[in-house]
C-alpha cells in the first residue's frame, strides 16, 4: 500500500509541478528558514552588489543602502513578471557581501534571498583576507560554520550556501585547496552546498578528488562559470561523478548557453545543470551604473529552446527542479 501511495504522489507531482510533493528540505534565506516547492522558479546565482576594491580595503560605508536599492529593486521587481521566487546573491564576503541590504530588497520585492558564507581565492587571491593565510582549513571552516549556526556580521542572518572560488590551474595553490577543504568540512556540519567558481575544468578535477578524500559527495558541489569549458565532454565526465554544472552568464552569452544546453539534452544531463544570469551589479565605485537585467533566461533564451526542441517540462526542470534539489540543506556524503 504504501509503494502504491508513494507512486501516486511522484505522478501528481508531475503532473502538478506548482504543488509541493518535497521531502521536507529546507533552505535557508535573509529573512529564515524556508521550506520551497518544487515548481518555484529559481536564479542560482546573481549578484545584487559587487566591489572589487580587494579584501585590505572593503568597507560596506563605501555604499548606501537606499542608494543601491533604488538602483537594483526595478530590476529585481521585474523578475516576478515570471514567477521567480528564489534569488541566489552570490557576492561572497570580501568582495561586497551585505546581508543587511539583502535582507531590506527581500522585504521590498517579496523575493526570497539567498546569502553565502565562504571566502573568494580567484584572481590572485585578491579578495581572500590575510588572516585566512594563517589559519588552518579546520580554522577558516569554523568562521562559516559559526556564520551558519550563529549568523553573519552579528545578525541573525544565516548563509544558505557556501561560496568559493578557485585559480584556473590544473593544480590547486595551498590557499585555493585550504578553502576546498574548509568547504568540504562545513558541509558536513552545516549541509550546505557549494558554489566554486572555477570556469574551465582543469581546475574542476582536483576540487572533486579533495572532497572524495573528505567523503563529501560531488551531488553538494556547484562547477560555477562551467560554460566556460570548451570540450562538451568534460561535462559528461563531470555528471558522471554527480556535480551540478552551472551555466551562469546568460547576461551576456545566449548562443553559447544554447549550444550547451542542447548537448546537454542530447546527452540526457539536463538534471544536473543550473541555469543563471551572473547579472546586476551595484559597484560603488562607479558614479554611473550598468546594471545588467535578472531576465534573459526568461525573455531570450526560453524561446530559442523552444525552437530548438525544448519542452516546458525541460525548461521547467533547468529552473526549478534542479536548483530546489541542489541547494536543500542536507549532507551529502559518499
Amino acid at each position: 500500500m504504501k509503494k502504491v501511495i508513494n507512486r501516486y504522489i511522484l505522478f501528481l507531482s508531475v503532473l502538478l509541478p506548482g504543488c509541493s510533493f518535497d521531502d521536507g528540505n529546507s533552505i535557508e534565506s535573509v529573512t529564515g528558514t524556508v521550506t520551497p516547492s518544487r515548481g518555484d522558479v529559481w536564479l542560482s546565482h546573481e549578484h545584487i552588489l559587487v566591489d572589487f576594491i580587494g579584501a585590505d580595503s572593503i568597507n560596506s560605508k563605501a555604499w548606501d543602502h537606499d542608494s543601491v536599492i533604488n538602483a537594483i529593486q526595478p530590476f529585481l521587481d521585474e523578475t516576478k513578471k515570471y514567477n521567480v521566487k528564489y534569488f541566489v546573491d552570490a557576492t561572497p564576503a570580501y568582495l561586497g557581501r551585505d546581508v543587511v541590504l539583502l535582507e531590506k530588497l527581500a522585504a521590498r520585492t517579496g523575493l526570497t534571498i539567498l546569502t553565502n558564507t565562504g571566502f573568494y581565492g580567484a584572481v590572485n587571491d585578491k579578495y581572500i583576507p590575510s588572516f585566512a593565510f594563517e589559519k588552518t582549513a579546520e580554522q577558516i571552516a569554523e568562521i562559516w560554520i559559526n556564520e551558519f549556526k550563529n549568523g553573519i556580521d552579528g545578525t541573525a542572518i544565516k548563509p544558505g550556501l557556501i561560496k568559493i572560488s578557485v585559480d584556473a590551474n590544473d593544480t590547486l595553490d595551498a590557499i585555493d585547496e585550504k578553502l576546498v577543504k574548509a568547504a568540504a568540512i562545513t558541509h558536513l556540519e552545516t549541509g550546505l552546498t557549494i558554489l566554486s567558481h572555477t570556469g574551465e575544468s582543469k581546475a574542476l578535477w582536483p576540487q572533486l578528488d579533495i572532497l572524495k578524500k573528505m567523503n563529501v559527495s560531488p551531488e553538494a558541489f556547484v562547477w560555477v562559470h562551467a560554460q566556460n569549458e570548451k570540450d562538451n565532454n568534460n561535462y559528461l565526465l563531470a555528471a558522471k561523478q554527480g556535480c551540478w554544472i552551472a551555466l551562469d552568464g546568460l547576461a551576456w552569452e545566449i548562443e553559447k548557453h544554447i549550444e550547451k544546453l542542447v548537448f546537454a539534452k542530447q546527452q540526457k544531463i539536463l538534471n544536473q545543470i543550473l541555469l543563471s544570469h551572473d547579472a546586476g551589479w551595484y559597484d560603488p565605485k562607479k558614479q554611473v551604473q550598468n546594471i545588467k537585467p535578472y531576465t534573459n533566461i526568461f525573455t531570450q533564451l526560453h524561446p530559442k529552446l523552444s525552437e530548438h526542441g525544448f519542452n516546458e517540462a525541460e525548461f521547467h526542470q533547468l529552473v526549478s527542479d534542479n536548483p530546489w534539489k541542489a541547494f536543500s540543506i542536507r549532507v551529502r556524503k559518499l
